[in-house]
């Protein structure tokens, strides 16, 4: 049984699973479904309209959040802008204070949103991601499993699986403490460093050479060939190695 506390509103035709808590003044619409054990804190709006300019309110579209999520106060996820369809946030996430989330966007298990992130329509998210506080992510825009967000960043671009990426869609790297923490062998992380290196470092089409990468069969782990086959879907462009500068300032 879930727990409605005064003051909060659940609309008629929102479904909670069990053991859900929605705080005092929190918001669930009629388009919002939650899993099991979502706490909802005050003043959060769950399944509220897009922010579209051309958006039919008659239109039966939702928002999902998966089991055991925790959203904090002044949280927004709006509803799908597409009949039929939601927004989905996935399982274990913990979205913190005033993050939004817009219309359509796919967040995968166990993301986390720090206070400010900011998600435009459409956008993906691997799960295992954390988004840093105050980050802007583009319509559209792949953000891969196991990516850390550095805080005031602007993304633009897709990002790969299990890299970090800061500033205007700047790859500094892989995220090795996600990667450990998660039981990533020693051997898999030094094939994915080895993938970064021949990947963005080699002239020529981006995708093409990730294709070639993945042909070659030169990496046997599978977090490096989830790695190269990020690069094979999509359609915006990637975000970029960082180029270290030297002292006169040239790359």
């Amino acid at each position: 049984m879930s727990t409605i506390h005064p003051a909060a509103m659940v609309e008629a035709g929102a479904q909670l699973g069990t053991n859900c808590e929605i705080m005092a003044y929190a918001v669930v619409t009629k388009h919002g479904v939650l899993g099991d054990g979502v706490v909802v804190h005050p003043f959060a709006v769950i399944g509220g309209d897009p922010q579209h300019l051309k958006f039919d309110r008659a239109l039966a579209t939702g928002v999902s959040v998966g089991a055991g999520t925790v959203i904090r106060e002044h949280v927004t996820i709006n509803r799908s802008i597409r009949a039929g369809k939601a927004t989905t946030v996935g399982a274990g996430c913990f979205l913190m204070a005033n993050a939004h989330v817009a219309h359509d966007c796919i967040v995968g298990d166990h993301v986390v949103l720090a206070n400010n992130a900011m998600l435009a329509g459409h956008v993906e998210i691997g799960a295992h991601t954390f988004v840093g506080g105050g980050a802007g992510l583009h319509q559209f825009c792949r953000i891969g499993e196991g990516v850390m967000v550095a805080g005031n960043a602007s993304i633009t671009r897709d990002v790969p699986h299990f890299t970090l990426v800061a500033e205007r869609d700047e790859v500094i790297g892989f995220n090795v403490v996600g990667l450990k923490r998660r039981g990533v062998s020693r051997v898999a992380i030094s094939e994915l460093k080895a993938a970064f290196h021949d990947l963005y470092f080699t002239p020529g089409n981006i995708r093409e050479v990730a294709v070639a990468l993945v042909a070659g069969g030169k990496f046997a782990s599978a977090e490096a060939q989830h790695f190269l086959a990020f690069f094979t879907g999509g359609k915006r462009s990637f975000a970029r190695a960082r180029r270290e500068k030297t002292d006169d300032g040239a790359e």
